[in-house]
């Protein structure tokens, strides 16, 4: 996997493909850096911006590695159904990583459920640098005991179980505890990717990549947290979350 010391500023196909990491790069400060092992596990009903919005951010980083591991090996379903990714190795095959990030979605409730992983997600956060999380993954960090008497966020619908953790809820969108980093719901995982990506890289280069993806939200309504949308949205989106995903 060849390493991109630079973000492509090219306009062929070429450059516009993500770049993959080797186990050295050279960062923006002409400086050789060591490679970076993110792993995101994934379980069937993942949340697919949870998981691609970060992954778009992290994966430019100068020397970075994103694994995809799950409780198997194979293709695992996201929430909506048409979006599988097949993972490649179990998690009981990592040992340590850089990073830990954990993403949300109905996936959740099996990874709760599931001790091995939970025991699994501790040991790893022993040695991580940062071990983060989006929308409801932060649920998984509670579960596994990492959250409490931190404060932390989580996806709107999650702030009580989140606190049922003896974590401190809070709707702000990236919130860093110490090595711990969690993230509201969905969109804000590219928020909390690109804080990553400062911290563990440069803000230049961090604010390149926001370049390179052209991340400069500027949405089309208000109503992107519950207070500021209406009484006639939060009716609506109960109503779109219980109806089954339309897929091919």
């Amino acid at each position: 996997m060849a390493a991109a010391a630079a973000l492509p500023l090219a306009t062929s196909a070429a450059a516009a493909s993500a770049p993959q990491s080797d186990a050295r790069t050279v960062g923006s400060s002409g400086k050789e850096e060591a490679a970076m092992d993110i792993v995101i596990p994934l379980y069937d009903g993942y949340e697919p911006l949870d998981v691609v919005g970060p992954y778009e951010v992290l994966a430019y980083m100068p020397g970075a590695s994103v694994r995809f591991v799950g409780a198997e090996k194979g293709p695992v379903k996201d929430a909506l159904g048409s979006l599988p990714t097949y993972v490649p190795a179990t998690y009981s095959e990592v040992e340590r990583c850089d990073v830990l990030l954990i993403p949300g979605g109905r996936s959740v409730e099996a990874m709760v459920a599931d001790a091995d992983f939970l025991a699994w997600v501790r040991r790893i956060h022993a040695r991580t640098r940062f071990t983060t999380s989006v929308c409801t993954g932060s649920l998984v960090l509670g579960a596994a005991g990492l959250l409490k008497g931190l404060t932390a966020t989580t996806h709107w619908s999650g702030a009580e179980a989140l606190e049922s953790y003896g974590a401190a809820y809070t709707p702000e969108r990236t919130v860093r505890q110490g090595k711990v980093i969690t993230s509201a719901g969905v969109s804000s995982g590219i928020d909390m990717a690109l804080t990553l990506a400062a911290l563990l890289t440069d803000e230049v280069t961090a604010q390149a990549i926001q370049l390179w993806i052209e991340y400069d939200p500027q949405p089309p309504f208000d109503s992107g947290s519950l207070a500021k949308a209406s009484d006639a949205v939060k009716r609506r989106v109960f109503e779109l979350v219980k109806e089954p995903p339309h897929n091919g």
